[in-house]
């Protein structure tokens, strides 16, 4: 075989890859962000946004029990004060909590002073409902800013989850020290996949859940084959759904009978990689941030026509 990955990293107990189901429960976050003043009069939009906490999450717990898996939810902290009941049903199976803003702001529309107080927001609402301070980071639509990787390292976070730039953990490197990166693709994003709402933008072509898991087991296979780190990213409105639900049983089914499958939260796979580094048994690739500090000059003004 030709391998496709130069610097795979050991996962434990000799397993072929690293998989972990990570969720975003954004719930009405998005609607009160982008439809402040009409957000009373959506009820359709709310009534679907919420089909996340009061059915999709015990779905979903259900199903990882019945697997006897531990993943990751990525929550904004209004919605994790709105919405304890969930956040308190997912911490009672064991599941991991993490930061995903306070309203779902896009930290790289924020000045840096905003967007400290949105994490810190957000951290507040740990203190009060998950009771303990989250190690994990996703910044909302992947818009992660100059300022973030800092204000994570001075505020203990152990890793980030908001980039796309590798098949296998990284370390991210900014003035204030590190961060592991466990990074993703828009190819595992089930909004690519299956969002048709036009108040948020995306009207994907509605299809069955058979055609996005080609797409999902493609990418795992691959992961299994090369030693890669698998990490999808769903929404529970969205993936949470019937059909959406039994076809994730079967992703799931695939990967348990592939063998060699190191299933886990994040927080477990960015301490193993940390292990990694600190013993000297694997030497990750390092990314020094932010890549760019200021504009780049162009020699010509180029019509966007």
């Amino acid at each position: 075989m030709l391998p496709l990955i130069k610097n795979p990293p050991l996962w434990p107990n000799g397993a072929r890859c690293a998989v972990c189901f990570s969720f975003d429960m954004d719930v009405e976050s998005l609607l009160h962000l982008y439809h402040r003043e009409a957000a009373p009069s959506r009820l359709a939009t709310s009534s679907a946004l919420r089909y996340g906490p009061f059915v999709a999450i015990p779905r979903i717990i259900d199903i990882f029990k019945h697997y006897g898996l531990k993943q990751t939810f990525f929550v904004p902290g209004w919605c994790i004060e709105t919405y304890p009941q969930a956040i308190e049903a997912l911490l009672k199976e064991g599941h991991e909590i993490g930061h995903h803003g306070w309203l779902h702001e896009r930290p790289n529309t924020l000045s840096a002073a905003d967007e400290a107080r949105v994490l810190d927001r957000g951290l507040e609402a740990f203190d009060k409902i998950v009771g303990y301070r989250p190690q994990g980071y996703r910044a909302p639509a992947y818009a992660m800013s100059e300022h973030t990787p800092n204000l994570l390292i001075e505020r203990g976070f152990a890793y980030d989850a908001s980039l796309v730039g590798d098949e296998v953990p990284y370390l991210l490197r900014a003035d204030k020290g590190s961060l592991v990166e466990l990074p993703s693709d828009f190819a595992l994003d089930d909004w690519v996949q299956y969002v048709n709402m036009k108040e948020f933008g995306f009207m994907m072509p509605i299809q069955s859940p058979e055609r996005a898991m080609e797409v999902f087991r493609a990418e795992f296979d691959a992961a299994w084959k090369h030693g890669a780190l698998w990490i999808s990213v769903w929404h529970p409105f969205v993936s949470g759904r019937l059909a959406r639900a039994d076809a994730l049983i079967t992703l799931i089914e695939h990967m348990i009978a592939k063998g060699d499958v190191w299933f886990a939260p994040m927080n477990e796979i960015a301490a193993h990689v940390q292990g990694l580094i600190d013993n000297g048994a694997w030497a990750p690739r390092i990314d020094q941030v932010p890549f760019w500090t200021r504009p780049v000059d162009h020699l010509v003004t180029q019509s966007r026509g």
